[in-house]
């Protein structure tokens, strides 16, 4: 029996690939959730009224949304297509930067679902030159939104929360200004 010794810096890659490869499965598996759901509202809401689940607060409602959030950016598709890419080239860089320690696990997660997010809106724009977007919250009449909406916003959210109260200035350290 033949035994390979593995040195350190050997182990540490074949743990990063590990970790890169999972980070692309979580995101693809985020864009298939995304565009089943839409799949699901196109062939049960398209040209139907609107199913309410809670009567007056919330309802799964058919919308092309041509532009952005809360209605931006209107028919800019090139523009979209841009930021899909900056954002995931920007994510991309972030993540390839983090450590791959536990205590970043918290911020992979948030660049693996924005770049879902981005993914699942971006693919809807390529096939149907518009985003399905079918989750109403009546109640407060917040605008119609989507799963991809719903990745990029928390994301968003929890990665703000996490840059300015929980991750110190040494992690910051550790992730800008680290030695290879």
């Amino acid at each position: 029996m033949t035994y390979y010794r593995m040195d350190n810096n050997n182990m540490k890659e074949e743990n990063r690939i590990k970790h890169y490869a999972a980070a692309v499965t979580a995101a693809a598996a985020g864009v298939l959730i995304d565009q089943l759901t839409k799949y699901m509202a196109i062939a049960k809401l398209k040209g139907q009224e609107p199913f309410v689940l809670l009567k007056d607060i919330f309802q799964f409602e058919y919308l092309e949304n041509r532009g952005a959030a809360f209605g931006l950016f209107q028919n800019q598709r090139i523009f979209f297509f841009i930021s899909v890419a900056v954002i995931c080239a920007v994510v991309i860089w972030f993540y390839m930067k983090v450590p791959m320690e536990r205590r970043f696990l918290p911020l992979r997660i948030c660049a693996v679902m924005i770049v879902a997010g981005a993914f699942g809106n971006c693919i809807d724009r390529v096939r149907l030159n518009y985003v399905v977007d079918f989750f109403y919250f009546k109640l407060i009449d917040f605008p119609i939104f989507n799963v991809a909406d719903i990745y990029v916003t928390v994301s968003t959210f929890a990665l703000v929360i996490l840059l300015f109260f929980y991750y110190k200035e040494e992690d910051f350290e550790r992730i800008f200004h680290r030695r290879k």
